[in-house]
């Protein structure tokens, strides 16, 4: 399926949820309308693969019966059941009754069953607790059944739910049932959900553009990125993961077998459950990740909390987009974290600074870490100018990219990228201004695919460029020594290293002077003749 055809069948599940929605928040919404192309996918992917295994066994049905062949497998064989399902564990690393099938729940839809809103309970509870080989507890938790917004009896809940599975199904019918469809879908879903949630927009969604940038950079040799893609990332950490996008662009950059694990960390819970979905929406195994519901800041999640340097986790690659200058409250204790005790506390007016020092601390010597930051954090000073300095004296800080302003949902600042490594082979900093890269769009600006390849481009060859662009601004990047930024008070912001102003043509003085004196020279010739002319007439001369 093409990329068109994605978009497509984005928009068309899109357009039943802005209909259906009636006066449902739109974010309410959302979590009922990906939590049932969530159960779409588990479906498909379970009865493929049950198809698979079954062979010549599987029922052949009528065109008129309507019911699961899975189901039918189920009457006709009741005491194979236990170990057919034994097998599926193994192999797909998950169960589904066939009750609770979207077949099934999609065909009580279309009938109007009267147990459809029971049943779908039954059926989250049982992929929760017992269709996966490790727990998903509380993967629909946010989905309330029972909620007034559905409606206020019973049958009124029943009755909507009806039609929106049903709708859902209608719409999806038009489509091939192909393994990334529903996958791609739930991506293009959260992102107009995200285009509509303002601020809140970004607690879970990265722009896929800006995604791509991340792990484009952290995917190529460490040392020396001029050497390409590596062939393998071990682990890759995303410790405010959201909807966790940004850790499967780095899978699908890596490809199938380049990342060992993907590993997250998400405080919200409602987004939390969006990235266990979205990973298994995307093929991954319940061993290929590992999703985290917990706050990065205070270190809770017991994997992390390792203080011997012997025995700590490390990660290959580490990306993330953190909330913006977040306010915290850092107890007395976290001054001594082990994170955080030779740097300083980040203040509590923001936080920035000490989500970096989280997912640095955990980077392992040999890899790469990319972070999205405001600009506030290249220039301000007291505690943050101190750790700052310590990053750049200790050959730290890699590449500072500017990116445009108004490229994100959640805000129209400009960001920065920061890209850090703990052992890096340059002993100067890279400096891209990338502020006037972009497309205008009417509600935010856009990065086509032309600026991403510009940018990491600029990033793996370590370019230094002045070009100008097809807007007739200046896209400019420069490798600066640690002297010079040592002479700014290791001030790091952009535009005193690489300005995207246009600097005025140098004017010969001596050639001007020549130019004014050949206009005085024909001015004065032009004079006389006239004066002539008036003398002839009688007139009086100019002076």
């Amino acid at each position: 399926m093409n990329n068109q055809d994605q978009i497509r069948l984005g928009k068309t599940l899109w357009a039943i949820a802005d209909t259906l929605r009636g006066a449902m928040n739109a974010d309410d919404f959302r979590d009922y309308m990906l939590a049932f192309l969530f159960l779409r996918y588990l479906s498909d992917n379970y009865e493929e693969a049950a198809k698979r295994e079954l062979g010549s066994d599987w029922p052949q049905l009528r065109e008129d019966d309507r019911r699961s062949p899975l189901a039918v497998w189920y009457e006709e064989n009741p005491d194979d059941i236990e170990p057919f399902e034994n097998m599926m564990r193994r192999k797909v690393h998950y169960v589904v009754k066939p009750e609770y099938l979207w077949s099934s729940i999609a065909e009580m839809a279309r009938t109007q069953d009267a147990e459809l809103l029971h049943t779908l309970q039954k059926g989250f509870k049982f992929i929760e607790n017992e269709s996966f080989s490790s727990s998903f507890q509380g993967l629909f938790s946010e989905i309330n059944l029972d909620s007034d917004k559905l409606g206020k009896t019973y049958k009124q809940r029943n009755e909507r739910l009806c039609t929106i599975i049903g709708r859902i199904a209608e719409g999806l019918a038009e489509f091939p049932q192909e393994r990334d469809l529903l996958g791609d879908a739930y991506e293009y879903l959260i992102g107009q959900f995200a285009a509509g949630s303002g601020k809140k927009a970004g607690e879970f969604y990265t722009p896929q553009p800006i995604s791509s940038i991340l792990s484009a950079i952290v995917s190529l040799d460490a040392q020396d990125p001029a050497n390409g893609k590596r062939e393998k990332l071990g682990k890759v950490y995303d410790f405010a993961c959201g909807s966790g996008s940004l850790l499967l662009n780095v899978g699908r950059r890596m490809g199938r077998y380049g990342v060992g694990k993907l590993y997250g960390q998400e405080k919200n819970i409602t987004t939390y459950n969006l990235a266990r979905m979205n990973m298994l929406l995307h093929g991954l195994k319940d061993t290929e990740f590992e999703i985290f519901h917990g706050d990065s800041l205070l270190n809770e999640w017991l994997l992390l909390r390792e203080e011997n340097p012997a025995k700590k986790i490390e990660f290959d690659a580490v990306v993330a987009n953190p909330p913006f200058s977040l306010r915290w409250e850092p107890g007395e204790e976290l001054a001594e974290d082990f994170r955080f005790k030779d740097y300083g506390l980040a203040p509590k007016s923001a936080a920035d600074f000490a989500f970096l020092l989280h997912g640095f601390h955990f980077l392992h010597k040999e890899g790469t870490m990319a972070i999205i930051l405001p600009h506030g954090v290249l220039f301000r000073g007291n505690v943050e100018e101190k750790i700052r300095k310590k990053l750049l004296l200790d050959g730290n800080i890699d590449t500072v990219i500017g990116l445009a302003p108004n490229l994100f949902y959640s805000t129209g600042i400009p960001v920065c990228i920061l890209v850090l490594k703990k052992c890096k082979k340059f002993d100067d900093v890279l400096f891209i201004n990338a502020a006037e890269l972009y497309e205008k769009g009417k509600r935010q600006n856009q990065l086509l695919p032309e600026h991403i390849d510009k940018i990491v481009e600029t990033y793996q060859f370590r370019r230094e460029v002045k070009e100008e662009l097809d807007n007739g601004a200046l896209f400019v990047s420069r490798r600066v020594s640690m002297e010079e930024i040592e002479k700014n008070d290791f001030n790091l912001n952009i535009t005193r290293y690489v300005s995207t102003a246009k600097s005025e043509p140098e004017i010969d003085l001596q050639q001007v002077h020549q130019e004014l004196a050949e206009l005085t020279r024909k001015i004065e010739q032009a004079r006389d003749r006239h004066n002539e002319f008036l003398k002839e007439l009688g007139l009086s001369e100019l002076p």
